[in-house]
């Protein structure tokens, strides 16, 4: 049973990476693959996010997240946090947050507050 467990770990891309369709077509590979979890511009040029999914569909988005990202962007390198197996999702889907310097000034507030797990 253990291909029914759910692997998940963080990861942070550098390289040319925002301002280049990253996180959307991260999102479109990882609705394809059926990984869960977020990514979001990081305010030092990174995406960085959360995947979790079965082994090998994690396998398939850690790689396309080291060497295929975006046509316009350019990988650098990926840091991935060690991989950890859960007995159940905490993710509905995969989405991009959405970054803190888009909102107006004054509202870091409501920035933080969208920053959640939406699990359950």
């Amino acid at each position: 049973m253990a291909s029914q467990l759910v692997h998940s770990c963080e990861f942070e891309v550098f390289g040319k990476v925002q301002g280049v369709n990253f996180r959307r077509h991260a999102l479109r590979k990882a609705k394809t693959l059926g990984v869960r979890g977020w990514c979001m511009n990081s305010g030092r040029g990174t995406v960085k996010g959360y995947i979790e999914g079965r082994a090998a569909e994690m396998d398939v988005m850690k790689e396309w997240l080291r060497t295929t990202g975006s046509p316009l962007s350019n990988i650098e390198k990926v840091e991935f946090s060690s991989q950890r197996e859960r007995q159940r999702y905490g993710y509905t889907n995969f989405h991009i947050k959405p970054d803190r310097n888009e909102h107006a000034p004054g509202n870091e507030l409501l920035a933080s507050s969208t920053s959640h797990n939406d699990s359950n």
